[in-house]
């Protein structure tokens, strides 16, 4: 890869190749699009790190926008009530339009080599999940899905459900998908689950002596490197770099950036009162700023500047500045408070740089990946290369700071830049600091099915407890 990247500039970031799609590069958390509060956690060292499952053909995204994305809003001085996830209600899916007589209706089977087919009963908690609460998660996925002909008719079909109850829903799940449990390259069942959140942050649309955090839009001289269009089997590497004379170079890094070496002075977007939680919006990759006037201004990923995400917590760790059990965001964030003099060191410490846009000041959580508004507590950030976005996963982990089972129907609507791996999730808690704290204390043991329609185009899985067949390749177009 890294010769392959130096044909194609005079200077080339292997790193960048290596880690490019992100929820900080939505398609994007994180979605939404950059690693959320999981990625806040020391990552397990990886002497030899386990290759990704074969890339999956994935569908279009829709002008991607994810958040995840990372850290986000503050709090405006006199305070103010946080909203509650229940009060922010979910954006209405996109009506399905009828399958097109001229699309073409031939399909190449998708090696998914990574999966083992699974029988209903080996979810955990399948017959006791509330499905009802997660449909509108499902309808959303398929204003997106719809558009790929193996997804086309159990979108048609499930649209065309009038108010299903749980039993009805887990009765057409089971009639139309069939569940495969999602295996690391090595053979293990079990990876990461992490958690995000869309903070509240203080802020104002100019600067003051309070306010002096810029948030910042993409700078004109950010170059986007597209690989596909040389080597399509790239399409999901792409790299962010500059012009120094005629030679593409990296980007500036996040301490370049913050010490005024990028050309990003008039793309400031807003700015706050707390470098800490500014950072940590990054990380979410989406998040609102209570104005001084009172407006509610909400923020969204757009870009980032080329460099892989690197933990700030396991820097700390490492340094023997905390513990592992502190390495959590509410650990990070008490580390900083009590070294203002070295934050500088520890936020450069992550050379990536998110840029943001102002979002629509919309109902509903942020955009996604997939385009679509995540559902707090029913979507999930995934590695796109190994879990297709929009898909129906089951999900089997715990709550944080408990051994309480949280096992449920999740839908794939968002990547990130520590999202990487098969068994891998990060979880949409919602919006506000209640849920914050939750999403900074998940670092979870989880286990993952992947649900697909019955006749997807699969042409190799793992033996597994279920015999599968072979689809009619006559009813779906090439990829997911």
């Amino acid at each position: 890869m890294y010769r392959l990247c130096l044909s194609l500039v005079s200077t080339c970031f292997l790193a960048a190749c290596q880690n490019l799609p992100s929820r900080q590069e939505c398609p994007p958390a994180a979605m939404v699009g950059a690693p959320a509060a999981a990625a806040l956690s020391p990552e397990p060292a990886a002497a030899n790190p386990t290759p990704i499952a074969k890339p999956i053909p994935a569908a279009p995204p829709a002008a991607p926008t994810p958040t995840p994305i990372s850290p986000t809003v503050a709090l405006p001085a006199t305070p103010t009530p946080t909203p509650t996830v229940s009060s922010i209600p979910a954006a209405p899916p996109t009506p399905i339009p009828p399958a097109s007589a001229n699309e073409p209706q031939t399909v190449t089977p998708v090696n998914l080599d990574w999966l083992k087919p699974a029988a209903w009963a080996d979810l955990p908690g399948w017959q006791h999940d509330d499905l009802k609460s997660a449909w509108p998660a499902w309808l959303q996925s398929c204003a997106a899905l719809q558009k790929q002909t193996p997804w086309r008719d159990t979108c048609l079909a499930a649209a065309l459900l009038p108010d299903p109850d749980s039993t009805s829903i887990r009765a057409f799940l089971q009639n139309r998908f069939k569940p495969y449990q999602i295996q690391q390259p090595e053979g293990s069942v079990e990876g990461l689950v992490t958690g995000y959140y869309e903070p509240l942050l203080r802020g104002s649309r100019g600067p003051t002596p309070k306010y002096r955090y810029p948030l910042h839009a993409p700078p004109d001289d950010l170059l986007i490197v597209d690989l596909a269009t040389i080597y399509p089997e790239l399409k999901s590497f792409s790299l962010r770099g500059r012009l120094d004379g005629n030679r593409v170079v990296p980007y500036y890094t996040r301490g370049q950036i913050e010490d005024g070496q990028a050309p990003v002075r008039g793309k400031e977007l807003a700015w706050v009162d707390d470098p800490v939680e500014l950072f940590f919006l990054q990380v979410q990759g989406s998040g609102r700023l209570q104005l001084e006037n009172g407006e509610l201004m909400r923020v969204g990923y757009a870009d980032q500047n080329g460099h892989p995400y690197r933990s700030i917590g396991r820097w700390l760790v490492e340094r023997g500045e905390i513990t592992l059990d502190k390495a959590s965001m509410q650990g990070i964030k008490d580390w900083a408070r009590r070294n203002p003099d070295r934050l500088p060191e520890l936020l450069a410490a992550n050379p990536s740089y998110v840029f943001f846009r102002e979002a629509p000041n919309r109902d509903g959580g942020p955009l996604g990946a997939l385009a679509v508004p995540l559902t707090p507590e029913r979507s999930i950030a995934v590695d796109p290369r190994a879990i297709p976005l929009g898909a129906p996963v089951w999900l089997a982990t715990s709550r944080p700071n408990s051994g309480e089972a949280m096992n449920r129907l999740v839908l794939a609507q968002d990547t990130g830049g520590a999202i990487r791996g098969n068994v891998r999730a990060d979880f949409f808690w919602g919006f506000g600091d209640e849920v914050g704290r939750l999403a900074g204390a998940m670092k979870q043991k989880g286990q993952m099915w992947l649900l697909l329609p019955t006749d997807y185009p699969v042409s190799a899985v793992l033996p597994g407890a279920v015999q599968t067949t072979v689809p009619n390749t006559q009813n779906g177009k090439k990829g997911l």
